[in-house]
């Protein structure tokens, strides 16, 4: 069961098996119709009144998973702290695909437009029917299960997220550049946290079976990696070294 209503000191949600729909809307009045609306139609919900909420419990659930915390998105334009747009933009610059249904008394083309060409998926213009509305709701998450390709997780742990989709790392918020064959081993220990691999594992998962060379090439790899993850790559937090048996992450 959804909590009702979240602050931004309390982003948990307990997620069901019914469709999870977060309706973020600043006016009090309008929220609870689009509750009682939607929960009447079994929907799961959820709200947020203001933008920076509505981000947190957008990003609030692991990564490693793959699942995003939330089905369908309703999205009010005007909103306090962060508005609408940008939490739109936000989303699909991380590789969000979450169908976003925008509510807005801009009806305008122009208006329109601009907010189907930041990454929502459909735009409704304020007054509008709760018929309609729920309508529009049951095509998207339908659009969404026939349509939409499985996701790739994101992987993450501690300060290091990497997107295997967009092949890019950051750490401690700041993007960092890899090579190939760093990514590729990153990627690697991070799908298998805490796995312990040999010298020759690593060379056959990342370099190949029929590579030709000295088997030190993977240590200079990781010491490449340490200087760009680590804090202090003289003591490592991330890739650590097992004696006598080769090196894992975290």
């Amino acid at each position: 069961m959804f909590t009702r209503e979240l602050t931004n000191s309390s982003p948990k949600v307990e997620i069901g098996h019914m469709s999870r729909i977060l309706v973020v809307e600043d006016e009090n009045l309008i929220r609870e119709m689009l509750v009682m609306a939607l929960e009447a139609e079994g929907f799961a919900i959820a709200t947020a009144a203001d933008g920076r909420t509505a981000l947190t419990l957008l990003q609030s659930s692991e990564p490693t998973f793959g699942d995003f915390p939330f089905d369908l998105v309703i999205l009010d334009l005007m909103l306090p702290q962060i508005n609408g747009l940008d939490i739109c933009r936000l989303l699909r610059h991380q590789g969000n695909q979450v169908p976003i249904l925008i509510l807005s008394a801009k009806g305008s083309e122009t208006d329109r437009v601009l907010g189907l060409e930041v990454g929502a998926d459909d735009y409704l213009t304020k007054p509008f029917s709760m018929r309609e509305l729920v309508a529009r709701c049951r095509a998207l998450l339908r659009r969404q299960r026939i349509g939409v390709l499985p996701q790739v997780p994101i992987l993450q742990f501690k300060d290091v997220t990497l997107y295997p989709q967009e092949c890019r790392v950051t750490v401690r918020a700041q993007e960092v550049s890899l090579s190939p064959k760093e990514f590729r081993l990153l990627e690697l220990f991070m799908t298998y946290p805490r796995r312990v691999w040999s010298r020759e594992q690593l060379l056959d998962q990342v370099w190949g079976a029929d590579f030709v060379g000295d088997s030190k090439t993977v240590d200079v790899h990781i010491r490449w990696l340490r200087e760009k993850l680590e804090k202090d790559p003289s003591h490592p937090e991330y890739l650590v070294t097992v004696r006598g048996f080769g090196y894992r992450f975290g």
